[in-house]
């Protein structure tokens, strides 16, 4: 925001009056703290300003007061509320959001709506915004937008309750111990077997979905995957695919799992596409 003698005329305590570059008059409210200077935001009427300043004030000052005072017809945004709150509480200003617990922090998108991480986290959220869209969140990192999901190792087309799970049903904790990553790669899905262990089935999407094999480790129905993937190309299949990146194996044993590897009639047998009918 472009302006000129900003802050330059005070015209009640913690409120200056400022002049963007059209002209337009507005007063920021500001405050400081234990040595930190505090912006409480610009308002377009002075008495407005002054009252974010006194409450901004009051928030640090009385210890009865907790998020759950806060109501609508507050002069200060929610949002400030949690800032000044664990600033006053623990000791540090975070610009966004947080407000820290013994053993993690939380995160409030608004009063009722509050995401849960693990304290390494801290340092992250602290600098990125959280932003919903429907029960999607994400971040706003290199000009992207990056799922939180993505984050902790899920991949962006990963279904709820299939690819991965909240251990205690809460979809808004994302503390490590709560997630449960079932499916970690392209196309395979690990299901239970009579016996009480589990397959991994390989699928890859054709024009619908083609079975690649069922395989009784994670590894190896990844690398099959990859083994339909090149099928598929030798015989003019152009689509899309995505590789699996296996990294806990030597290249050497990626090969030899890659050549035993025993992969569907239907991939095997699916009819070579010449270069006129794509």
């Amino acid at each position: 925001m472009s302006e000129k003698n900003s802050e330059k005329e005070q015209v009640y305590k913690g409120v200056f009056r400022a002049v963007k570059k059209d002209g337009t008059v507005y007063y920021r409210a500001s405050l400081t703290r234990h040595g930190k200077h505090i912006s409480l935001g610009s308002y377009p009427v002075a008495e407005d300003a002054h009252r974010a300043y006194e409450e901004g004030l009051r928030l640090l000052l009385d210890l009865s007061t907790s998020l759950k005072s806060y109501e609508p017809g507050s002069p200060l945004p929610f949002e400030k509320w949690v800032c000044l709150l664990n600033f006053r509480d623990n000791g540090i200003y975070l610009g966004n959001p947080i407000y820290m617990g013994q053993q993690l922090f939380y995160y409030y998108l608004s009063p009722h709506h509050v995401l849960k991480f693990d304290l390494e986290d801290l340092f992250y959220y602290s600098s990125h915004k959280i932003m919903r869209r429907g029960n999607h969140y994400f971040v706003a990192d290199y000009g992207m937008q990056v799922t939180l999901t993505s984050r902790y190792g899920i991949k962006s087309y990963a279904v709820p309750g299939t690819d991965y799970c909240f251990r205690n049903g809460d979809p808004t904790d994302f503390r490590r111990e709560n997630l449960e990553i079932h499916n970690v790669y392209h196309g395979v899905r690990k299901t239970a077997a009579k016996n009480g262990q589990y397959i991994y089935t390989v699928r890859i999407h054709i024009r619908g979905n083609y079975l690649v094999g069922r395989y009784a480790n994670e590894t190896e129905a990844a690398i099959a995957y990859n083994k339909a993937i090149d099928i598929l190309r030798s015989k003019g299949v152009t689509n899309n695919f995505s590789y699996n990146y296996v990294e806990e194996i030597a290249p050497s044993r990626y090969a030899e799992i890659y050549s035993a590897l025993t992969i569907a009639p239907g991939i095997l047998n699916y009819p070579t596409i010449s270069p006129n009918n794509q």
